[in-house]
């Protein structure tokens, strides 16, 4: 009988999960120990959030316009939080990452369009790093900016070198680097002083007040909300072991956005904080004559200043140290990104060094050119406009992930709730809009300003209609075009217990080789 009542005890206990319920620390610890066994993506995602681009219109922002845009943090962090669990979501329940279902959904002619915005984007998220580290050379070694964008080519190379020996030890550098900066910031708010009631109203209140807000306000879109990185999300998550089960999967959706929302949070006080000080500091009454020429045209290369309240003499150095960290952590980031769109546009893959290569490359010409020709005013300015042409870019990684996740026959049960695709279609509409408002208007105002004749206006303004009638079809058509491709059995028929093949099992050999270069082995 004592055996029988043991044996009775062990099958309910398994049955009911009976531990769990009157134990609840049990069920805690386990919880928390899956969390942290999916710990990963969405911190190296986040260094996108904190990259030299970000600093710089950051900065710009609250320079010119206090805490008027502080609103877009806050709605592009939200938008991010919204958009890149979709991206993992779409990983972790297809199997595949966003490139490759763009591959197997559109002909041939789209997909290829796509792949060379998305290798545009990836180049135009390059060039503010590339910057980032000039800037960083030349306040720590007076090296000019032009030469040191020259440098920064190699000093990447020689960073994803060092990964073959570990590259958890190298991520852990980077993000201690660039959490310096972000203590100082904090440090600094205790220092400057902001008031809270001007913050809370540039938070929650939205403005925009005039062309210039507007420009700056597609930077901070731009530089928050990046396309790549909807991408580089929907591979990583596929370097994971995820159960292959409607249960697994949901908890593997339900821990990726957890861990998205606690990185974005930790890029959302950076920015905030950087917006906060430079406003607080630039508009201070009691500001130096030198402080405040310095804060009229605001750059990377002049921001150690704000910190000097903290750090005293060594401003500068420490800010160049954080700089650095942070634009070589984000072009390895870059360097991952353009492998996944490569291999999935196009099924090629290059090693990592020969993709880094050709994307610096081309982020170099036009870095090394403005920095030759306007000096580091004119190397700012490029930053800003990389960060517009990201936000330009956006819609075409954007609608195709809405498109992907909202769709039943690629991701069944796993589909997003009408709530969910409402509110993601709805900050995809506004995004979309303030670019076309802000192309409308540059064009009209251009035309109006220039000193063309009036045949030439006419001409111009008709090619720059046509160009946005392009644009606006692009998007168009990638809105309402139907999806064709179906996912795996397990996402059409949401069975409990059914396995998938073997082919879509994660995690994906391809992408973790892809992902983490080879460690040095021994005989």
């Amino acid at each position: 009988m004592e055996g029988y009542s043991i044996a009775i005890s062990f099958n309910f206990q398994r049955t009911f999960n009976i531990h769990a319920y009157f134990y609840p620390s049990y069920f805690m610890k386990k919880s928390w120990k899956n969390i942290f066994s999916y710990v990963g993506p969405g911190f190296l995602v986040c260094i996108a959030y904190i990259d030299p681009g970000n600093f710089q219109t950051d900065l710009q922002a609250g320079a010119q316009y206090k805490y008027g845009l502080l609103w877009i943090i806050l709605l592009a962090s939200f938008a991010a939080l919204v958009i890149q669990s979709l991206a993992a979501n779409l990983g972790v329940v297809t199997g595949k990452h966003l490139a490759e279902h763009c591959r197997k959904e559109y002909p041939k002619v789209p997909n290829f369009i796509l792949w060379i915005i998305a290798e545009i984007a990836i180049v135009a998220c390059d060039i503010p790093e590339v910057i980032g580290t000039a800037f960083a050379l030349n306040m720590l070694f007076k090296i000019p900016i032009w030469c040191g964008v020259l440098i920064t080519g190699l000093s990447t190379l020689s960073l994803l070198l060092l990964q073959q020996y570990g590259v958890r030890k190298l991520e852990f550098l980077i993000a201690f680097l660039v959490l310096t900066i972000a203590v100082c910031f904090f440090v600094e708010l205790g220092y400057a002083k902001p008031e809270s009631s001007e913050v809370l109203h540039g938070l929650f209140v939205p403005q925009l007040k005039g062309s210039g807000a507007t420009k700056l306000a597609i930077s901070l879109l731009g530089a928050m909300v990046m396309p790549h990185n909807l991408f580089l999300h929907s591979a990583l998550v596929l370097s994971r072991k995820i159960p292959r089960s409607v249960n697994g999967i949901r908890d593997a959706c339900r821990y990726y956005l957890i861990e998205s929302g606690l990185a974005l949070m930790v890029a959302f006080l950076i920015n905030i904080s950087v917006i906060s000080v430079s406003g607080a500091v630039c508009n201070s009454a009691t500001m130096t004559p030198d402080d405040r020429e310095k804060c009229e045209d605001l750059d990377l290369n002049k921001a150690s200043f704000l910190l000097k309240n903290v750090l005293g003499n060594w401003s500068s150095k420490l800010f160049a140290i954080a700089l650095l960290a942070s634009g070589q952590s984000s072009t390895i980031t870059g360097t991952y990104a353009g492998q996944y769109v490569m291999q999935g546009f196009l099924d090629l893959r290059l090693k990592p060094w020969i993709r880094n290569f050709l994307t610096r490359s081309l982020a170099i010409v036009p870095s090394l050119v403005v920095s030759l020709i306007g000096g580091s005013a004119g190397a700012g300015d490029l930053i800003i406009i990389a960060s517009m042409i990201l936000s330009f870019e956006l819609p075409f990684a954007l609608i195709p992930l809405l498109k992907f996740t909202s769709s039943k026959t690629k991701m069944g049960s796993h589909v997003n709730p009408i709530a969910v695709s409402g509110a993601t279609w709805l900050i995809g509409t506004l995004i979309m809009g303030i670019n076309i408002y802000y192309l409308a208007e540059k064009l009209v105002t251009s035309l109006k300003d220039s000193h063309l004749g009036k045949a030439v206006k006419v001409l111009c303004g008709i090619l720059g209609a046509l160009c946005l009638l392009v644009y606006l079809c692009s998007i168009l058509y990638l809105a309402i075009r139907k999806n064709k491709e179906s996912t795996h059995l397990l996402a059409l028929t949401g069975q409990e217990g059914l396995q998938v093949s073997e082919s879509n099992n994660l995690p994906r050999e391809d992408i973790l080789r892809m992902q983490l270069p080879q460690q040095r082995t021994t005989n």
